[in-house]
């Protein structure tokens, strides 16, 4: 895969952050702003879309979606097994969380380079400026920015113990009924210290990093997206939200939580289900596990 100069790809939003901390409704949300095209997790679509044919965020299965395939004829002439098992290779060796202190390696660029093709194609399918990617991943946005992508990272925030609750729960899959992946609370509180104290190091290296905080988002949407939306120079009229209500459209997002999916009016409720759900000696365990990133982001430690 021949590597290209990174001076057209578009401005990338890439939000980080554990897994059920509000990403996907962040990214639904944003990508509802003109000049933009939220593109689900990226990280994903080798494995999920292109080999696995799961279905997009507007219902299609990636083969059939046509925004996906024009996407695929531009970036690669083509979506093919070979480009995605070459570029799931590459992330095994270049994209881990260890290398972000020193996030060098002799593929770097053509791993980049995978990522680039996709943002550069899709920004011209859909006519955007700017695409978001939800990877999450703290080491992918590590790789985009020393790759020299103009990346801005949003880091997203909830409450340990309100994800640790999510993790614990059973959701069945839209696609195929399959559960999701479910995680106890030792490891969602060490998952959650990880990724976060990873991208406190981006922001402590110059990177562009933003932080919002789940239930800041849920109390003032309006805002809280007027201020992310100053910061990373969108339009912040946001014609689609009528106080707590957001009407959201299809949107072809490759990967993500099932929110994906939704179309229509959209109540944002914050929830805070993990009070009464996720057991005092976990909420207990959490607590103890994070209180230093807790109290970073301004969380009490005792439970309301």
């Amino acid at each position: 895969m021949p590597v290209t100069d990174h001076a057209s790809t578009p401005r990338v939003i890439f939000l980080g952050g554990l897994g059920r901390s509000g990403t996907t409704l962040l990214e639904r949300l944003l990508g509802e702003s003109p000049g933009v095209t939220p593109l689900g997790e990226v990280v994903h679509l080798w494995a999920r879309g292109v080999l696995a044919g799961e279905s997009c965020g507007c219902g299609q299965p990636f083969a059939a979606c046509a925004f996906w395939r024009e996407v695929g004829e531009r970036a690669f002439g083509g979506w093919s097994a070979g480009v995605a098992q070459r570029v799931l290779a590459l992330r095994a060796t270049v994209d881990r969380t260890r290398r972000i202190p020193r996030i060098t390696h002799p593929d770097l660029a053509e791993y980049v380079e995978s990522y680039s093709r996709i943002y550069t194609a899709a920004a011209q399918v859909s006519g955007a400026r700017v695409v978001i990617d939800s990877s999450k991943h703290a080491s992918l946005a590590c790789c985009l920015a020393a790759g020299g992508l103009d990346v801005h990272v949003i880091q997203v925030v909830r409450d340990p113990r309100a994800v640790a609750h999510s993790w614990r729960r059973s959701v069945a899959r839209p696609e195929d009924g399959a559960p999701m992946t479910r995680w106890g609370s030792l490891k969602t509180a060490l998952h959650w210290n990880a990724q976060n104290l990873a991208l406190d190091t981006l922001a402590g290296r110059g990177a562009h990093v933003l932080r919002v905080r789940y239930e800041d988002l849920l109390a003032d949407p309006r805002a809280t997206l007027t201020r992310l939306a100053a910061r990373l120079g969108l339009d912040t009229a946001f014609p689609f939200l009528t106080g707590a209500t957001a009407r959201l459209g299809p949107a072809h997002t490759a990967s993500g939580n099932p929110m994906r999916f939704t179309v229509g009016a959209v109540e944002l409720a914050r929830d805070d289900a993990w009070r009464s759900g996720l057991p005092r000696r976990h909420q207990r365990l959490v607590a103890t596990l994070t209180r230093p990133l807790m109290s970073r982001y301004g969380y009490r430690e005792a439970a309301a």
